[in-house]
Protein backbone atom coordinates (compact mmCIF):
# COMPACT_ATOMS: atom_id res chain seq x y z
CA UNK A 1 0.00 0.00 0.00
CA UNK A 2 1.38 3.39 -0.94
CA UNK A 3 1.76 6.26 1.52
CA UNK A 4 -1.08 8.17 -0.19
CA UNK A 5 -3.41 5.17 0.08
CA UNK A 6 -2.54 4.67 3.75
CA UNK A 7 -3.30 8.31 4.55
CA UNK A 8 -6.52 8.12 2.58
CA UNK A 9 -7.59 4.96 4.38
CA UNK A 10 -6.98 6.49 7.78
CA UNK A 11 -8.52 9.84 7.00
CA UNK A 12 -11.83 10.61 8.80
CA UNK A 13 -12.74 12.92 5.93
CA UNK A 14 -12.45 10.05 3.48
CA UNK A 15 -14.68 7.93 5.74
CA UNK A 16 -17.21 10.77 5.79
CA UNK A 17 -17.05 10.92 2.01
CA UNK A 18 -17.72 7.19 1.82
CA UNK A 19 -20.75 7.62 4.09
CA UNK A 20 -22.05 10.53 2.03
CA UNK A 21 -21.62 8.49 -1.14
CA UNK A 22 -23.50 5.59 0.41
CA UNK A 23 -26.37 7.86 1.42
CA UNK A 24 -26.62 9.33 -2.07
CA UNK A 25 -26.60 5.86 -3.59
CA UNK A 26 -29.28 4.62 -1.20
CA UNK A 27 -31.68 7.53 -1.62
CA UNK A 28 -31.22 7.82 -5.37
CA UNK A 29 -32.46 4.30 -5.99
CA UNK A 30 -35.94 4.15 -7.47
CA UNK A 31 -36.76 1.33 -5.06
CA UNK A 32 -35.97 3.54 -2.07
CA UNK A 33 -38.01 6.43 -3.44
CA UNK A 34 -40.91 4.07 -4.14
CA UNK A 35 -40.79 2.76 -0.56
CA UNK A 36 -40.80 6.30 0.83
CA UNK A 37 -43.67 7.18 -1.50
CA UNK A 38 -45.75 4.27 -0.20
CA UNK A 39 -44.99 5.24 3.39
CA UNK A 40 -46.01 8.84 2.71
CA UNK A 41 -49.27 7.66 1.12
CA UNK A 42 -50.41 5.63 4.15
CA UNK A 43 -51.26 8.66 6.38
CA UNK A 44 -53.01 10.34 3.46
CA UNK A 45 -55.19 7.29 2.88
CA UNK A 46 -55.95 6.95 6.59
CA UNK A 47 -56.80 10.64 6.89
CA UNK A 48 -59.10 10.60 3.84
CA UNK A 49 -60.80 7.42 5.07
CA UNK A 50 -61.46 8.96 8.48
CA UNK A 51 -62.68 12.19 6.87
CA UNK A 52 -65.13 10.31 4.67
CA UNK A 53 -66.31 8.11 7.53
CA UNK A 54 -66.95 11.09 9.80
CA UNK A 55 -68.41 13.33 7.13
CA UNK A 56 -71.93 12.73 8.46
CA UNK A 57 -70.94 13.66 11.99
CA UNK A 58 -70.28 10.14 13.26
CA UNK A 59 -67.09 9.32 15.12
CA UNK A 60 -64.21 7.34 13.71
CA UNK A 61 -63.68 3.76 14.74
CA UNK A 62 -61.44 2.76 17.59
CA UNK A 63 -61.55 3.32 21.25
CA UNK A 64 -59.47 3.17 24.36
CA UNK A 65 -56.26 5.04 24.07
CA UNK A 66 -53.28 3.06 22.86
CA UNK A 67 -51.86 2.14 19.50
CA UNK A 68 -54.27 2.23 16.57
CA UNK A 69 -57.06 3.41 18.90
CA UNK A 70 -55.66 6.93 18.41
CA UNK A 71 -57.81 6.91 15.28
CA UNK A 72 -60.86 7.76 17.40
CA UNK A 73 -59.26 11.11 18.28
CA UNK A 74 -58.29 12.24 14.78
CA UNK A 75 -61.50 14.15 14.11
CA UNK A 76 -60.92 16.22 17.28
CA UNK A 77 -57.28 16.95 16.56
CA UNK A 78 -55.38 16.26 13.35
CA UNK A 79 -52.16 15.76 15.36
CA UNK A 80 -53.49 12.35 16.36
CA UNK A 81 -53.11 11.29 12.73
CA UNK A 82 -49.34 11.28 13.34
CA UNK A 83 -49.71 8.77 16.17
CA UNK A 84 -52.23 6.70 14.21
CA UNK A 85 -50.08 6.60 11.07
CA UNK A 86 -47.00 5.51 13.01
CA UNK A 87 -49.02 2.83 14.81
CA UNK A 88 -50.42 1.63 11.47
CA UNK A 89 -47.08 1.51 9.65
CA UNK A 90 -44.82 0.21 12.42
CA UNK A 91 -46.02 -3.41 12.52
CA UNK A 92 -45.32 -4.03 8.82
CA UNK A 93 -44.75 -1.17 6.36
CA UNK A 94 -41.85 0.55 8.13
CA UNK A 95 -39.93 -2.61 9.09
CA UNK A 96 -40.56 -4.10 5.63
CA UNK A 97 -39.03 -1.02 4.00
CA UNK A 98 -36.05 -1.18 6.35
CA UNK A 99 -35.69 -4.91 5.73
CA UNK A 100 -35.58 -4.34 1.97
CA UNK A 101 -32.91 -1.63 2.23
CA UNK A 102 -30.82 -3.52 4.82
CA UNK A 103 -31.12 -6.86 3.05
CA UNK A 104 -29.88 -5.33 -0.19
CA UNK A 105 -27.05 -3.34 1.41
CA UNK A 106 -24.26 -5.86 0.81
CA UNK A 107 -25.95 -8.63 -1.16
CA UNK A 108 -27.04 -6.14 -3.81
CA UNK A 109 -23.47 -4.90 -4.22
CA UNK A 110 -22.22 -8.48 -4.50
CA UNK A 111 -24.89 -9.32 -7.06
CA UNK A 112 -24.03 -6.24 -9.13
CA UNK A 113 -20.32 -7.07 -8.95
CA UNK A 114 -19.39 -3.81 -7.23
CA UNK A 115 -18.65 -5.11 -3.72
CA UNK A 116 -15.11 -6.21 -4.58
CA UNK A 117 -14.34 -2.80 -6.07
CA UNK A 118 -15.65 -1.04 -2.96
CA UNK A 119 -13.20 -3.04 -0.86
CA UNK A 120 -10.35 -2.19 -3.22
CA UNK A 121 -11.23 1.55 -2.91
CA UNK A 122 -9.70 1.09 -0.18
CA UNK A 123 -12.63 1.02 2.23
CA UNK A 124 -11.77 -1.92 4.45
CA UNK A 125 -14.41 -4.46 5.39
CA UNK A 126 -15.13 -3.16 8.87
CA UNK A 127 -15.41 0.45 7.73
CA UNK A 128 -17.60 -0.51 4.79
CA UNK A 129 -19.88 -2.58 7.03
CA UNK A 130 -20.28 0.27 9.52
CA UNK A 131 -20.95 2.69 6.66
CA UNK A 132 -23.65 0.43 5.26
CA UNK A 133 -25.28 0.04 8.66
CA UNK A 134 -25.13 3.79 9.33
CA UNK A 135 -26.83 4.44 6.00
CA UNK A 136 -29.59 1.96 6.88
CA UNK A 137 -30.08 3.69 10.23
CA UNK A 138 -30.43 7.03 8.45
CA UNK A 139 -33.06 5.41 6.24
CA UNK A 140 -34.89 4.25 9.40
CA UNK A 141 -35.03 7.85 10.61
CA UNK A 142 -35.96 9.32 7.23
CA UNK A 143 -38.69 6.73 6.61
CA UNK A 144 -40.22 7.40 10.03
CA UNK A 145 -40.11 11.17 9.56
CA UNK A 146 -41.71 10.81 6.11
CA UNK A 147 -44.67 9.07 7.74
CA UNK A 148 -44.86 11.62 10.56
CA UNK A 149 -44.59 14.70 8.34
CA UNK A 150 -47.09 13.32 5.81
CA UNK A 151 -49.51 12.61 8.66
CA UNK A 152 -49.02 16.06 10.19
CA UNK A 153 -49.66 17.85 6.89
CA UNK A 154 -52.68 15.66 6.09
CA UNK A 155 -54.06 16.10 9.60
CA UNK A 156 -53.67 19.87 9.40
CA UNK A 157 -55.47 20.01 6.05
CA UNK A 158 -58.38 17.71 6.94
CA UNK A 159 -58.94 18.23 10.68
CA UNK A 160 -58.67 20.96 13.33
CA UNK A 161 -55.48 21.41 15.35
CA UNK A 162 -55.10 22.56 18.92
CA UNK A 163 -54.62 21.36 22.48
CA UNK A 164 -54.92 17.61 22.87
CA UNK A 165 -55.93 15.15 25.53
CA UNK A 166 -53.41 12.52 26.62
CA UNK A 167 -54.25 8.88 27.26
CA UNK A 168 -54.29 9.76 30.98
CA UNK A 169 -57.02 12.35 30.36
CA UNK A 170 -54.91 15.46 30.98
CA UNK A 171 -54.73 18.35 28.53
CA UNK A 172 -51.48 19.52 26.95
CA UNK A 173 -50.79 22.39 24.57
CA UNK A 174 -50.33 21.98 20.82
CA UNK A 175 -46.62 22.84 21.01
CA UNK A 176 -46.04 20.17 23.65
CA UNK A 177 -48.04 17.79 21.50
CA UNK A 178 -45.67 18.49 18.60
CA UNK A 179 -42.69 17.78 20.84
CA UNK A 180 -44.20 14.49 21.90
CA UNK A 181 -44.95 13.64 18.28
CA UNK A 182 -41.27 14.21 17.47
CA UNK A 183 -40.20 12.06 20.41
CA UNK A 184 -42.57 9.32 19.29
CA UNK A 185 -41.13 9.45 15.78
CA UNK A 186 -37.60 9.13 17.19
CA UNK A 187 -38.65 6.15 19.34
CA UNK A 188 -40.27 4.48 16.33
CA UNK A 189 -37.08 5.02 14.32
CA UNK A 190 -35.04 3.53 17.16
CA UNK A 191 -37.44 0.56 17.24
CA UNK A 192 -36.21 -0.37 13.75
CA UNK A 193 -32.55 -0.68 14.78
CA UNK A 194 -32.92 -4.41 15.46
CA UNK A 195 -34.51 -5.09 12.08
CA UNK A 196 -31.74 -3.12 10.39
CA UNK A 197 -29.02 -5.21 12.07
CA UNK A 198 -30.86 -8.44 11.25
CA UNK A 199 -31.24 -7.43 7.60
CA UNK A 200 -27.56 -6.50 7.35
CA UNK A 201 -26.55 -9.87 8.79
CA UNK A 202 -28.75 -11.70 6.28
CA UNK A 203 -27.20 -9.55 3.55
CA UNK A 204 -23.76 -10.98 4.42
CA UNK A 205 -24.98 -14.55 3.95
CA UNK A 206 -25.84 -14.38 0.26
CA UNK A 207 -24.84 -12.71 -2.98
CA UNK A 208 -28.44 -12.31 -4.11
CA UNK A 209 -30.12 -9.05 -3.16
CA UNK A 210 -33.59 -10.45 -3.82
CA UNK A 211 -32.91 -13.49 -1.62
CA UNK A 212 -31.61 -11.30 1.20
CA UNK A 213 -34.61 -8.95 1.02
CA UNK A 214 -37.09 -11.84 0.87
CA UNK A 215 -35.43 -13.62 3.80
CA UNK A 216 -35.41 -10.50 5.96
CA UNK A 217 -39.06 -9.73 5.25
CA UNK A 218 -39.92 -13.41 5.81
CA UNK A 219 -38.21 -13.37 9.21
CA UNK A 220 -40.06 -10.16 10.05
CA UNK A 221 -43.42 -11.74 9.26
CA UNK A 222 -42.52 -14.90 11.19
CA UNK A 223 -41.58 -12.92 14.29
CA UNK A 224 -44.83 -10.96 14.06
CA UNK A 225 -46.84 -14.21 13.86
CA UNK A 226 -44.99 -15.75 16.80
CA UNK A 227 -45.66 -12.59 18.82
CA UNK A 228 -49.40 -13.14 18.33
CA UNK A 229 -49.51 -16.77 19.51
CA UNK A 230 -50.58 -16.88 23.19
CA UNK A 231 -49.05 -20.31 23.75
CA UNK A 232 -45.60 -18.82 23.02
CA UNK A 233 -45.94 -16.00 25.55
CA UNK A 234 -42.69 -17.03 27.23
CA UNK A 235 -40.63 -15.89 24.24
CA UNK A 236 -42.64 -12.75 23.44
CA UNK A 237 -40.54 -10.36 25.60
CA UNK A 238 -37.44 -11.37 23.61
CA UNK A 239 -38.90 -10.66 20.16
CA UNK A 240 -37.74 -7.39 18.63
CA UNK A 241 -41.32 -6.43 17.74
CA UNK A 242 -42.91 -7.09 21.12
CA UNK A 243 -42.57 -3.58 22.57
CA UNK A 244 -42.91 -1.64 19.32
CA UNK A 245 -46.22 -0.01 20.25
CA UNK A 246 -44.90 1.08 23.64
CA UNK A 247 -44.40 4.53 22.06
CA UNK A 248 -48.03 5.18 23.04
CA UNK A 249 -46.80 5.55 26.63
CA UNK A 250 -45.27 8.88 25.59
CA UNK A 251 -48.84 10.14 25.36
CA UNK A 252 -49.45 9.46 29.05
CA UNK A 253 -49.08 11.98 31.85
CA UNK A 254 -46.74 11.22 33.46
CA UNK A 255 -44.91 9.21 30.81
CA UNK A 256 -44.63 5.47 31.49
CA UNK A 257 -41.02 4.53 30.81
CA UNK A 258 -40.94 0.80 31.63
CA UNK A 259 -41.90 -0.66 28.24
CA UNK A 260 -40.14 2.16 26.40
CA UNK A 261 -36.81 1.35 28.06
CA UNK A 262 -37.37 -2.37 27.50
CA UNK A 263 -37.95 -1.70 23.81
CA UNK A 264 -34.84 0.44 23.41
CA UNK A 265 -32.73 -2.04 25.37
CA UNK A 266 -34.00 -4.93 23.25
CA UNK A 267 -33.20 -3.06 20.05
CA UNK A 268 -29.68 -2.36 21.32
CA UNK A 269 -29.25 -6.05 22.13
CA UNK A 270 -30.38 -7.14 18.66
CA UNK A 271 -28.10 -4.54 17.09
CA UNK A 272 -25.14 -5.80 19.13
CA UNK A 273 -25.79 -9.50 18.44
CA UNK A 274 -26.61 -9.34 14.74
CA UNK A 275 -24.17 -6.50 14.13
CA UNK A 276 -21.38 -8.64 15.59
CA UNK A 277 -22.56 -11.63 13.57
CA UNK A 278 -22.57 -9.53 10.40
CA UNK A 279 -19.04 -8.30 11.17
CA UNK A 280 -17.77 -11.82 11.85
CA UNK A 281 -19.29 -13.11 8.65
CA UNK A 282 -18.33 -10.21 6.40
CA UNK A 283 -14.73 -9.89 7.56
CA UNK A 284 -14.10 -13.62 6.95
CA UNK A 285 -16.17 -13.97 3.76
CA UNK A 286 -14.46 -14.87 0.50
CA UNK A 287 -15.61 -12.11 -1.84
CA UNK A 288 -15.15 -13.03 -5.49
CA UNK A 289 -17.95 -11.00 -7.09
Amino acid sequence: MSRAEAVRKASPLWALGLFRSELLTTFRRWRTLALLGVLAAVPVLVGIAVRIETGDGSSAGGGGGGGPAFISQITNNGLFLVFTALAATLPFFLPMAVGVVAGDALAGEANAGTLRYLLVAPAGRTRLLFTKYAAVLVFCLVATLVVAVSALVTGALLFPLGDLTTISGTRIGFSEGLVRALLIALVVAASLVGVAALGLFVSTLTSSGIAAMATTVGLLITVQIVDQIPQLHAVHPYLFSHYWLSFADLMREPVHWDDLTKNLGLQALYAAVFGSAAWARFTSKDITA
